[in-house]
């Protein structure tokens, strides 16, 4: 059983110190009843609904986090991902989950799982909801491609551009200079939408380990990025990242395996042999990397394929559809369970916020998991780093930031074009272009290179 994506250290230093612009909180702020908006906001305090520039709330009734959630819900950066790969192409077939359902299926695990802890459900849900904002187009391969553009000025990370968007790009609210900050959400919203709570390399690990790799702060965000974290442990998650980060896992797991059965990409019947077990742990292993081992992974899918709900074989069929959806829901339902009765177990019956608990996920739920992310890796992912389509998914996006990089913003929307004017450097307008090209959908993606480069990918 393992504490679900905590660093343990120091315990209550803040990342980056104070901020000017709203109270850290002390080690027992976050204990107190507040009473903005109807009813009381258990376990946030003071310093979890306080918004970088204050706002007046134009609506009694309403609590702080229901207008957060409101804010990402009504956002042109949420309407984006419905034209935005998940891991199949949106166009690929009408079935396919796109980032933008995928999101809302993780808000509605999360929301369910968040009751169950004592955690604010409209904080949770908009953690959830906001999570895949920062992913640009063409999902991870498009990812790989913009941090290939973006080297020169410290990477392309989905997270960080995500914190970006809230903070920076999505247009709601100014401070008192006209400068943007996103749609300025609450201390404990924007803290929750934070998977990996630190800037490039200074994660577990440091510049050689993962948080090289992950993370949610590029460096000209750090000012918003120190408020956010101002009080929170050093590296550490608070417990609504964790479970917007689980119910993201159970999102993949589940559904994109869901997604590969119900395209013919995926046959349940080839999971009888034992070759085809040992390949898809074999892309397990080599996706994940080796833990928790390969006999973990092998006695996870005995587990899986032990239970009355696993399918033996699917042909598209109404009573085939029906089965594979009950599949879906039984495991969403076993795993929201084991972790809900794990956390519960450890931290106790009370509401459970922030920095009160971390989630526990069981060592066997992991392994079940995981087996099943990798079957989707071995199934649809892996294949697909092979094919035509990726490499000319890539060279569109090079195609694109290679024009308006020489374009002096000429072609940039007036959000974009006005930081390119803004910037007084070439880091500043290359960043100016990676945001806009990271704010692209695939399908505009491919209008955007037909119309200005001259060709049309096939995708």
């Amino acid at each position: 059983m393992s504490i679900h994506g905590s660093i343990h250290g120091s315990t209550h230093e803040s990342a980056h110190g104070a901020s000017p612009h709203g109270p850290g909180p002390g080690p027992g702020d976050d204990h107190g009843l507040i009473g903005e908006g109807r009813g009381h906001l258990t376990g946030y305090g003071t310093s979890g609904i306080a918004r970088f520039v204050p706002e007046p709330a134009k609506n009694p009734q309403r609590t702080p986090f229901e207008r957060d959630r409101a804010r990402v819900v009504h956002s042109s950066a949420l309407r984006r991902l419905g034209a935005k790969t998940q891991v199949l192409g949106p166009s690929s077939d009408d079935f396919v989950r796109t980032r933008l359902t995928h999101s809302l299926e993780v808000a509605q695990v999360g929301r369910a799982l968040g009751q169950a802890l004592g955690c604010d459900p409209d904080v949770v849900d908009t953690a959830c909801l906001s999570h895949d904002l920062g992913h640009p187009p063409y999902g991870h391969n498009g990812e790989k491609a913009l941090d290939v553009v973006a080297a020169s000025i410290g990477g392309f990370e989905g997270n960080a551009q995500t914190l970006r968007i809230l903070t920076r790009l999505e247009p709601k609210t100014l401070d008192a200079s006209g400068r943007s900050v996103g749609v300025n959400l609450t201390r404990a919203s924007l803290d929750a939408v934070a998977k990996y709570p630190w800037a490039r390399g200074e994660g577990p690990g440091g510049p050689q380990g993962r948080s090289a790799r992950k993370y949610c702060c590029y460096d000209d965000d750090r000012e918003i990025f120190a408020w956010m974290r101002a009080g929170a442990p050093t590296g550490r998650r608070c417990l609504e990242a964790q479970l917007m980060d689980f119910c993201d896992d159970v999102g993949y797991s589940v559904h994109d395996v869901e997604d590969a059965i119900a395209l013919m990409r995926m046959d349940p019947a080839r999971l009888r042999e034992d070759h085809e077990i040992d390949s898809v742990i074999e892309d397990t292993c080599a996706w994940y990397g080796a833990d928790p081992g390969r006999a973990a992974l092998g006695a996870a899918w005995e587990r899986l394929a032990s239970q009355t709900s696993w399918i033996a074989s699917y042909n598209g069929a109404p009573a085939d559809a029906a089965g594979l959806k009950n599949l879906t829901s039984q495991l969403i339902g076993r795993f929201v369970s084991a972790v809900a009765a794990a956390t519960r177990e450890v931290f106790g019956n009370g509401p459970l916020t922030r920095y009160d608990a971390d989630l526990v996920l069981p060592d066997e739920t992991a392994a079940e998991i995981l087996f099943l992310k990798g079957a989707a890796v071995h199934y649809v992912m892996a294949p697909r780093e092979h094919e035509p389509v990726y490499l000319r998914q890539r060279t569109e996006l090079f195609d694109l930031a290679d024009l308006l990089l020489s374009s002096r913003g000429e072609h940039l929307e007036p959000i974009f074009a006005a930081a390119w004017h803004r910037a007084d450097d070439d880091a500043g307008r290359t960043r100016a272009v990676v945001d806009q090209i990271a704010s692209l959908t695939d399908t505009s993606a491919r209008a955007w290179h037909a119309r200005l480069c001259g060709l049309l990918s096939e995708v």
